[in-house]
């Protein structure tokens, strides 16, 4: 039997299987719960097990991990009857590793005290190529305590694990974190049109690029999307979009001036009010294609 803790993880999605999966390499009995009956399929051919409900898959776990799409799903599956603080062992550590509100992460640690369960922020970067290759960067909030706790599991599913604060500062450095790379994926996207409308070579003009001052992750991740025009999806413009607002809401409480961000975030949701929710956040370039007067 391992002396690894049991894990009960909820939502499966794009980045969510993946990364459940790297635990189950690693070793740890994972027990998954999601909506999507394809997903929980994916996790018994994995090696993992599935449960029918949020209150079985935490029933007996040491640690919970839930990534979801953003703070109304985490509220549905934390709180009531069927949820998990209600469901969850005493001692039990719940880590949120959805991309959610500060506030709705402070919200969530208090109540989670309230039950005797230790809570942790613990959003991503790094999309589903990260994912897959477990190289995430994990931003967290929370007590020390906890972080230590959970550093093996994180170790699992990441590279760069950093406690930045307490309760709330994980959620505060993901939202800067979605910022940059918006504005980053847009600036790319603004450079592709200038450089195919002058009659470059993209793929050689990318890779030079790419070389330099200029380079990114952003533009190493996304540059066969740019040049092959395929946006399905690693990370969704709907998520981008609300991630946006995630963070522009949060710079006006404190104080602080987004004047480039803004701009993107306007730019983020005309994409998805033109129907390209559904594509990768590289798709911006089609936003960029259509204020060039292209047809895409």
């Amino acid at each position: 039997m391992s002396n690894l803790p049991k894990v009960a993880w909820i939502g499966l999605g794009i980045m969510g299987s993946p990364m459940a999966e790297n635990l189950i390499k690693a070793g740890y009995s994972v027990t998954g719960f999601t909506l999507e009956r394809e997903k929980l399929d994916r996790l018994a051919a994995n090696g993992g097990t599935v449960a029918p409900s949020i209150a079985e898959a935490v029933e007996g776990a040491d640690v919970i991990i839930t990534m979801v799409p953003a703070s109304p799903q985490v509220e549905a599956i934390a709180y009531g009857a069927d949820g998990i603080l209600e469901n969850a062992g005493k001692g039990a550590l719940l880590i949120d590793m959805s991309s959610i509100t500060p506030q709705t992460s402070i919200d969530l640690a208090e109540a989670g005290r309230e039950k005797g369960v230790r809570v942790l922020d613990a959003p991503v970067s790094g999309g589903e190529a990260g994912a897959v290759e477990a190289v995430l960067s994990i931003m967290v909030g929370g007590e020390q305590a906890d972080f230590d706790r959970a550093r093996p599991l994180f170790e699992a599913l990441g590279r760069t694990i950093v406690l930045c604060g307490p309760h709330g500062a994980g959620q505060t450095v993901k939202a800067a974190n979605q910022l940059i790379v918006a504005v980053n994926i847009q600036a790319c996207a603004e450079a592709v049109v200038f450089l195919e409308k002058s009659g470059v070579d993209l793929g050689a003009a990318l890779d030079v690029l790419n070389g330099g001052l200029a380079g990114s992750t952003v533009l190493t991740r996304k540059k066969d999307n740019f040049v092959s025009r395929d946006f399905a999806p690693g990370f969704r413009i709907d998520l981008h979009h609300k991630d946006m607002g995630i963070v522009t809401d949060a710079a006006r409480n404190v104080g602080a001036a987004l004047p480039v961000g803004a701009v993107v975030a306007q730019l983020v949701a005309s994409l998805r009010a033109q129907g390209d929710g559904g594509l990768d956040h590289s798709a911006l370039l089609r936003a960029v294609e259509r204020l060039s007067g292209q047809q895409v």
